[in-house]
């Protein structure tokens, strides 16, 4: 799929090779939009991928001395879902980063990636467009800030230059009188893009107290899925200033909302549908401001599958590597507790190179691209489709797959649960459940059922038996290893 892996440590030597190589090259952090673009070959003449996703600090979370949120280029959607910060202050974004794939695709999808990627359905855009985000570009040859509002050029296009890195995303956190929710429509509540996506951040009047009570002084509304970009809904947002969120202001709210919005008819829905909608979520985001139950289906305690290390490698490179796609570097990476040296494996997935060169063939390819969780593998302790990660990735890293479940012969108690609760069907998605099971109980020793759904949001089982794998779930939570 690529000619050349360089796995960087630091990154000057990144935007070097991005300098060199230009359109020739494309940078690696979650890989998840990536990794399908190369295989449906709808990149073409990317021969270089420059994997930066061991620097240092460019996962990071901050607030500046400035007040100013920071989010580094490597900053995962669970990294601000789990993140305080974020959620007290900038409660639209978690709730976007929420809403993403499943947990296995938001431990290595990035926020950075997801703005570059430039769908009009991308979920987390809508609220960074809303909250004023600006990004940071850097190349051999200068750095340059651009507002969110000018990056984008049309469907999936930017003013990136192809020797450019998107490093830093930065903005300015929801005050204590800003209010603000995202709310997205799709097909079904897990794995599935938006047939519209709205946010709604108003700053009202009286800063302490009963602030929804008091008229509103400034209104951002944003829609996505439903234009070429992101785009404001200007009518509306300038009829809300100056009143109060009544009955009557919501319902003359939102038909001005759904005015803005240009849809096109596509496959997931139709633009008199799409229209429709966006009235009804814009109406659904202003009364829940104006009630005070902003926060939605965002969970206090999201399930995350990322375990003890929360998502990050346990160590960095010690140097620079480089892999070809016809050359025999190796990739040295440990597998289960025990070390693999392997070449001819520089242009392969991950899944693939475990199944065809470490010859674990436990975990499955059910979909290669991210959709049905058959593949899940812990990758530095945290759940991952493996089917989305570049093989050279390994390297240096410690991977776990079901064969690494059990210990000493012992049946690790999700293996046990199931096996005692009859959830093994035709046992195609068994494997990924397993690995989901043994995270969810690794952050919940004792899982509700709603936290064992959502642990498997990203594992789908075409026996439809979902009853006894819950079952499972629940008896793997009392079941204790000695």
């Amino acid at each position: 799929m690529w000619h050349n892996y360089h796995s960087v440590t630091s990154l000057e030597e990144a935007l070097e090779i991005l300098g060199t190589q230009n359109e020739r090259a494309r940078v690696v952090a979650g890989a998840t939009d990536l990794i399908l673009e190369l295989e449906r070959k709808v990149r073409k003449g990317v021969e270089t991928l420059i994997d930066i996703t061991r620097l240092p600090n460019l996962d990071q979370i901050t607030l500046d001395d400035d007040g100013i949120i920071h989010l580094g280029c490597l900053v995962t959607h669970n990294a601000c879902v789990g993140s305080k910060l974020i959620v007290e202050r900038a409660l639209p974004l978690a709730q976007a980063c929420w809403e993403v794939g499943a947990p296995q695709i938001r431990n290595r999808a990035t926020v950075a990636g997801n703005l570059i990627t430039a769908s009009p359905a991308n979920d987390t855009i809508t609220p960074l467009m809303a909250l004023g985000v600006s990004v940071t570009l850097r190349s051999k040859n200068g750095t340059r800030v651009v507002p969110l509002k000018d990056f984008y050029t049309g469907v999936r296009r930017t003013v990136m230059q192809p020797d450019e890195m998107l490093t830093d995303i930065a903005f300015q956190p929801l005050k204590a009188n800003e209010r603000g929710m995202f709310i997205k429509l799709a097909l079904r509540r897990a794995q599935a893009i938006s047939v519209v996506n709205v946010v709604v951040v108003l700053e009202f009047e009286k800063v302490e107290g009963e602030v929804t009570a008091s008229p509103v002084k400034r209104a951002r509304i944003t829609l996505g899925a439903v234009a070429p970009t992101i785009i404001h809904a200007s009518e509306a947002e300038s009829f809300l200033i100056g009143k109060k969120l009544n009955d009557d202001v919501i319902a003359e709210a939102s038909r001005l909302t759904a005015g803005a919005a240009k849809p096109i008819d596509d496959v997931r829905a139709s633009a008199e549908y799409r229209r429709a909608m966006i009235e009804t979520t814009t109406r659904r985001a202003l009364q829940a401001i104006a009630d005070g139950d902003e926060r939605g289906r965002l969970p206090d305690e999201p399930v995350m599958l990322w375990g003890a290390a929360r998502g990050a490698p346990k160590s960095a490179l010690s140097k620079s590597l480089e892999h070809s796609e016809d050359g025999d570097e190796v990739i040295v990476t440990r597998v289960n507790g025990k070390e693999y040296s392997i070449r001819n494996a520089n242009d392969k997935t991950l899944l693939r190179l475990l199944r065809e060169d470490v010859g674990l063939i436990g975990t499955k390819e059910g979909c290669a691209e991210g959709e049905c969780g058959a593949c899940t593998v812990f990758l530095d302790g945290a759940a991952v489709m493996s089917c989305m990660v570049p093989a050279p990735r390994a390297h240096g890293a410690e991977i776990v797959t079901v064969e690494g479940l059990a210990n000493n012969g012992q049946l690790h108690p999700i293996q046990q649960a199931f096996v005692e609760e009859g959830a093994v069907q035709c046992g195609y998605c068994t494997p990924g459940l397993l690995m989901a099971g043994a995270k969810l109980l690794e952050e919940r020793p004792h899982p509700t059922r709603w936290e064992a759904q959502q642990a498997i949001t990203g594992n789908l089982c075409r026996c439809t038996g979902y009853y006894k794998i819950l079952s499972a779930f629940d008896k793997a939570g009392h079941i204790r290893r000695s």
